[in-house]
């Protein structure tokens, strides 16, 4: 993968005005602004200080208990996000109304509560769904309920244990080789497709085009233009070992950004560190079931992942 991240090194270059004013300038001209230069120079700051910011969070979650990281990791992917943002909304933020989350959680019971069956529901206002517009370009998520245990589903990370806890891995990997990625062609039973459906479907899904070559007896071979620079939708990449993998699940998250995805269990994680005390502080000193493994996992996961995907998504502009 020709993709280079070195971890919050590889932000350093942002850390420079003259650099970061550039960069946005750049931005603004791709969006034909015809004060590209003015809003460059108003925001080059406020982009340096969301990604200082973002980064003082991630690195204290790194040095914290558990108790406490998912508040930290949150806020932290909240700033690099609204760096994100500046990007390609040089008047962020336009309003109040985006300032909030963007996700509300339900009432949770006492008893037998489980967290993969706890839900976020998206709102029509907030960060969550800004980034969803601006970053993302997609639009009308408003009122959809989403449950967590579908969305740790769709974190490559986490396939293992969903295959050593449930008996279910999540995930097929891709192997790459010389520029040629291979998957295997048990994916056609998995998906219930012919060669041709399939490659019709995954072509048709993902964001950037998908060129099938001849195949071998065993695998479908493609070649996948500029994958270092955006997130490959549906494709996405397991950071921890590094290679692609493909969703076995397609459900309603399968053509959601990663990114996104680690906001909402972040946000859900966030509040219960805050609100509910009681049962977070059990499920760390008694860890009585399959949440905690999942959690910590993707705590330590995301801690990682999401300053990777934040650069990898600047990079790509």
């Amino acid at each position: 993968m020709a993709f280079q991240y070195k971890g919050w090194t590889s932000f350093s270059l942002y850390y420079s005005a003259d650099y970061s004013r550039d960069f946005l300038k750049k931005c603004y001209q791709r969006l034909h602004l015809d004060n590209a230069d003015q809003k460059s120079f108003e925001n080059c700051y406020p982009f340096i200080y969301y990604l200082e910011h973002g980064k003082i969070y991630y690195q204290q979650a790194a040095v914290s208990p558990i108790h406490i990281q998912p508040i930290l990791l949150f806020y932290g992917l909240v700033h690099l996000v609204k760096a994100c943002i500046l990007t390609v909304n040089p008047n962020y933020p336009e309003t109040t109304s985006v300032l909030a989350h963007g996700l509300t959680t339900r009432k949770r019971k006492k008893q037998q509560y489980s967290f993969m069956d706890d839900e976020v529901k998206l709102q029509k206002h907030g960060l969550f769904p800004l980034m969803a517009e601006k970053l993302f370009h997609m639009k009308q998520l408003e009122g959809e309920k989403i449950k967590m245990g579908e969305i740790l589903q769709f974190i490559p990370e986490l396939s293992f244990h969903f295959s050593k806890l449930t008996g279910r891995p999540t995930f097929l990997k891709i192997d790459e080789q010389n520029g040629d990625f291979f998957l295997s062609k048990n994916i056609l039973d998995i998906y219930h497709m012919t060669d041709n459906r399939f490659k019709d479907y995954l072509g048709n899904k993902a964001v950037m085009p998908l060129n099938f070559q001849e195949q071998s007896e065993n695998h479908l071979v493609f070649k996948m233009d500029h994958a270092e620079a955006i997130e490959p939708t549906p494709l996405k990449y397991n950071y921890a070992d590094s290679h692609f993998s493909l969703p076995l699940n397609r459900g309603e998250l399968y053509m959601m950004p990663e990114l996104m995805l680690h906001y909402l269990l972040l946000y859900n994680l966030g509040m219960i560190a805050r609100y509910e005390i009681d049962w977070w502080s059990e499920l760390i000193k008694m860890m009585p079931n399959e949440d905690y493994p999942f959690i910590e996992s993707f705590l330590g996961t995301t801690l990682q992942k999401g300053p990777y995907l934040i650069y990898r998504y600047l990079e790509g502009k």
